[in-house]
C-alpha cells in the first residue's frame, strides 16, 4: 500500500481515536479534577488521550537532557515548528506541565474548561492589561510550586528558523524568580505537509539545556535574558537530531 495511502488511514483513525477519546474522558476529567481536586489524576487521563494520539499517528520521540531540570517549578522555553510540539513536550518534560498558551484557544469546546482547570494560563496578546493579568496569574501559580512550558516565537515557524522572541513568558518567570530551562524539538514539522490534514509517522528530538536563573533580575532585565535564552535554544537546535 503506497505510504501516503497508509498516512491517511493513520490519520483518520488518529482523528476519531482523539474525538471519542475527548468525548468520554473530558468529561470525567473536569470531575475529578474540578470536583474532587484530584489533579494528578485529570494529568493522568491527559497523557493517556496524547499518547494515544501520538502511538495511533507514529509519531515517536526521543528526550535527552532532563536530568539537567532542578527539582523545583521551572519555565520550560522551546521553540515551535509543528502542531506535534506542544503534545509530544506535553508528554515529554514533566508530568504535570503547565501550558501558557494562545487565549483563542480557549473557545475550542470543552478545551478552554479543561484548560481552565488543569492550571494553564491563557494569554491575550490583543490586550495589554489582559495580558498583564495573566502573566501575574502564571507567576503565582508558578511560585506555588507548578512548571510551565512558553513557546515565545508565538506562532509555528514555517521554516525552522527561530522568529524573534515575545517577552511575556520570560516577565513570568522574573516576577516568579524561577530558572527559564532552553528547550529545542525538532522532526515534527516532517509530520505534517503544507496544506495537508494527514500525519505522518516521525521521530522528533528534543533536547533540554541548562538553565538559565533569573534570581535577582527584574522586568528591566528582560531583553538580555531573552537573548541569553533564544542563543541557547538555538545552540541546542544546532547540535541536530537526538535520534541515531
Amino acid at each position: 500500500m503506497p505510504a501516503d495511502a497508509i498516512a491517511a488511514i493513520r490519520s483518520v483513525v488518529t482523528y476519531i481515536a482523539m474525538v471519542l477519546y475527548i468525548v468520554i474522558v473530558a468529561p470525567i476529567s473536569l470531575i475529578v479534577g474540578g470536583w474532587f481536586r484530584w489533579k494528578r489524576g485529570m494529568y493522568a487521563l491527559g497523557h493517556g488521550g496524547v499518547g494515544l494520539a501520538l502511538a495511533v499517528a507514529g509519531i515517536r520521540y526521543r528526550v535527552v537532557g532532563r536530568e539537567q531540570v532542578p527539582d523545583r517549578s521551572v519555565v520550560f522555553c522551546s521553540n515551535h515548528e509543528s502542531n506535534v510540539d506542544p503534545p509530544v513536550l506535553f508528554m515529554g518534560l514533566h508530568p504535570q506541565l503547565h501550558v501558557l498558551y494562545k487565549a483563542e484557544l480557549h473557545k475550542v469546546p470543552l478545551m478552554g474548561t479543561v484548560f481552565d482547570v488543569g492550571g494553564f494560563v491563557a494569554v491575550d496578546r490583543g490586550n495589554r492589561e489582559k495580558a498583564l493579568a495573566s502573566i501575574g496569574e502564571g507567576a503565582r501559580s508558578i511560585r506555588a510550586g507548578n512548571s510551565f512550558l512558553i513557546f515565545p516565537e508565538g506562532t509555528r515557524s514555517r521554516t525552522g528558523e527561530l522568529l524573534p522572541f515575545k517577552k511575556g513568558g520570560f516577565m513570568m518567570a522574573i516576577e516568579a524568580q524561577c530558572p527559564i530551562v532552553p528547550v529545542a524539538v525538532r522532526g515534527g514539522r516532517a509530520a505534517m505537509r503544507a496544506g495537508s490534514a494527514f500525519i505522518r509517522p516521525v521521530h522528533v528530538s528534543v533536547r533540554i539545556g541548562t538553565p538559565i536563573p533569573t534570581e535577582g533580575l527584574t522586568v528591566d532585565d528582560r531583553d538580555v535574558l531573552i537573548r541569553r535564552v533564544r542563543a541557547e535554544v538555538q545552540r541546542l537546535l544546532d547540535e541536530g537530531p537526538v535520534w541515531t
